[in-house]
């Protein structure tokens, strides 16, 4: 981990939470506070704190417990005070971000909104009467990605066009993080490369007012809340990279621009939801990229062992894992 988790969030979370929740969570200790992944603020229901894979709440004197039915109980003002607090009382300041879902913070800590969706043809315009917040922890892991430097760069001229596979919570992006700030620095005798990273969720680059607040490395340009297709394209065209970074394939417009990076020489580490090769390979968008021998190296991710737990390497280029 970098730095003290349990200070940062006391300085970087804890001023944007309501009175009432900000007193109760500052109860606790900062070693305590390191472990919190998600805060979770809904209407009328237990204030949940998640560590790892428990679920706690605090009582009214601020002590965590395993009980949820007893916990402090969320109100309205709880949600709306605290939303207030992270758009600056300016929510209409925010509206693209609510369409999308969620609002950055500093810190790269992300508030996922819940609430009356308004929609029209099938696109969201806003939401509105907000009953939960859900607030993720940013965090980054430095050497997260140094056990598989060796698979991804067999040599210091030449990177695998990698493909990270994973569940949800299995360290995907806090991997894909550590990837793009090593290899955008240089690690181990591997010159820096320029990487431009296309953070279409902000999540992998946590960007607030489109400034990165975790470390991706000083050699690489972010693209903020930029679709993935259309940003690598934007890459290829304008930016110069080496390699693309960017998290979750799901379209097929994406597999099209992941084969137009690797068709123009650009280099392309990515992600994409799955649990295992099985249910990988039903699927229709990576049919056709490992068709097209898009990918020569796939890493399975579990939690097994915790967060980033490599359970399978891929050589595609090799026909054999």
């Amino acid at each position: 981990m970098i730095g003290n988790d349990g200070a940062k969030i006391s300085r970087e979370v804890l001023p944007y939470l309501s009175p009432a929740i900000r007193k109760l969570v500052g109860n606790l200790e900062e070693h305590q506070l390191a472990g919190l992944e998600e805060l979770r603020l809904r209407c009328g229901q237990p204030l949940f704190l998640k560590f790892a894979d428990q679920d706690r709440t605090l009582n009214s004197q601020g002590k965590l417990q395993a009980d949820l039915t007893r916990g402090y109980q969320t109100t309205l003002e709880d949600v709306q005070r605290t939303l207030a607090s992270i758009s600056d009382n300016s929510i209409y300041a925010f509206e693209e971000d609510i369409r999308r879902g969620f609002i950055t913070i500093p810190g790269g800590h992300r508030v996922g909104l819940a609430g009356q969706v308004v929609s029209h043809e099938g696109s969201i315009k806003t939401i509105k009467d907000f009953s939960s917040l859900c607030i993720r922890i940013a965090r980054e892991v430095r050497g997260a990605a140094r056990p598989l430097l060796a698979q991804i760069c067999p040599d210091k001229a030449n990177i695998r066009n990698t493909l990270i596979i994973s569940p949800p919570r299995c360290g995907k992006t806090t991997l894909l993080r550590d990837l793009a700030c090593s290899l955008s620095n240089g690690d181990r005798g591997r010159s820096g490369l320029n990487v431009v990273v296309v953070d279409e969720r902000s999540e992998l680059a946590g960007s607030y007012r489109g400034v990165p607040q975790l470390d991706v490395g000083m050699r690489s340009d972010v693209l903020d809340s930029c679709p993935k297709a259309l940003g690598m394209n934007i890459a290829v065209r304008a930016l110069s990279p080496q390699l693309v970074i960017t998290d979750e394939l799901g379209r097929r417009e994406d597999g099209e621009a992941v084969m137009e990076c690797i068709n123009a020489g650009v280099k392309v580490i990515s992600s994409i939801h799955a649990s295992n090769l099985d249910e990988l390979s039903k699927r229709p968008l990576m049919q056709e990229l490992l068709a097209c021998h898009a990918f020569q190296l796939g890493i399975v991710l579990s939690r097994a062992r915790g967060p980033g737990t490599v359970e399978t390497l891929i050589r595609w280029d090799e026909g054999c894992s």
